[in-house]
């Protein structure tokens, strides 16, 4: 990747030009990037699908007004960048309490969150559910999506530091996934009858184990994956197990309007609060594709053009 100028984007029908105030970086950005996504777009491109920003000037048929303060659910131009292009149903208010580099950790994360632990996973209040990875961007508006649904919650972080911000975030029990035994432990923390959901942001390393600790009709969604796995079929059948998969693009346009809707009541109350971990320039988006992949994630690496 590399900066260089381009075009100010126009907004036609439909269409909105959103001044990005600050751009949110994805692992799936750097799957998309290096070529491994199932999602290839054509070359040259510019990155990123999420931000926040205000509008900067709207096409025809458009309802929203110059001057709103939005969050950005997908660019036809990219976010990575001082202006994106956008259709109008990929934008949407920001609640006056969100700041835009919050407002750039909302999409990718918190729809994420949301689509599997209720329209995949079907999580009910009182389940137990186990976040891998959850002191990174999803994992945070899982733990706070979660918390406030009435789930028993445990969360695994690489370190101290995001451990703690596990407990912070919603966790009712915090595990350090550098820990060999720590699906162990997540099993005894359910007292033995094992964990009701899964979300499971490293398939190739962990489903195998992750079925192991199920209770009985448990269910693993996979929101990432870097690679193949093998797992025992077995695992599945004595548990009447389901491992389910999902990916943004697929979701239906009624669940995703339904999605959002929930995410800004929850965020104009105030129960979801993007957590941002690191601020970096636009210039060093390589950087930030660097960092977003290391196991040690705290936060939402955002860039400010």
């Amino acid at each position: 990747m590399r900066l260089e100028e381009v075009p100010d984007p126009e907004a036609g029908v439909g269409q909105v030009v959103v001044r990005v105030r600050a751009a949110g970086v994805n692992p799936v950005d750097a799957y998309v990037r290096a070529g491994s996504y199932a999602r290839k777009p054509p070359l040259p491109y510019t990155p990123g699908t999420d931000a926040g920003g205000v509008i900067e000037s709207v096409g025809k048929d458009v309802t929203l007004n110059v001057g709103t303060h939005v969050y950005v659910s997908g660019s036809m131009t990219g976010t990575y960048a001082e202006k994106a292009l956008c259709l109008e149903a990929d934008v949407h208010e920001l609640p006056s309490a969100i700041t835009f580099p919050q407002g750039a950790a909302i999409n990718v994360p918190y729809v994420t969150a949301y689509r599997a632990l209720y329209q995949r996973a079907h999580a009910a209040p009182g389940e137990f559910l186990l976040v891998h990875g959850a002191s990174g961007g999803v994992g945070i508006a899982a733990l706070q999506i979660a918390r406030v649904a009435g789930l028993r919650v445990l969360g695994t972080a690489g370190s101290p530091k995001g451990m703690k911000l596990v407990l912070h975030e919603g966790a009712h029990y915090a595990l350090n996934h550098q820990a060999p035994d720590h699906f162990e432990q997540a099993l005894t923390l359910t007292g033995g009858r094992g964990v009701d959901v899964v979300l499971e942001m490293l398939a190739n390393v962990n489903l195998g184990k992750d079925l192991k600790i199920l209770a009985l009709g448990g269910r693993i969604v996979v929101v990432g994956s870097r690679g193949p796995t093998e797992i025992d079929p077995r695992d599945t059948m004595i548990r009447d197990a389901a491992i389910l998969g999902m990916l943004l693009f697929n979701i239906p346009e009624r669940e995703l309007k339904a999605i959002h809707c929930a995410l800004f009541s929850g965020l104009e109350n105030g129960v979801l609060r993007p957590v941002i971990g690191k601020e970096l320039p636009l210039a060093e988006a390589p950087k930030a594709h660097e960092d977003i992949l290391k196991s040690s994630a705290y936060g939402k690496i955002v860039l400010i053009p």
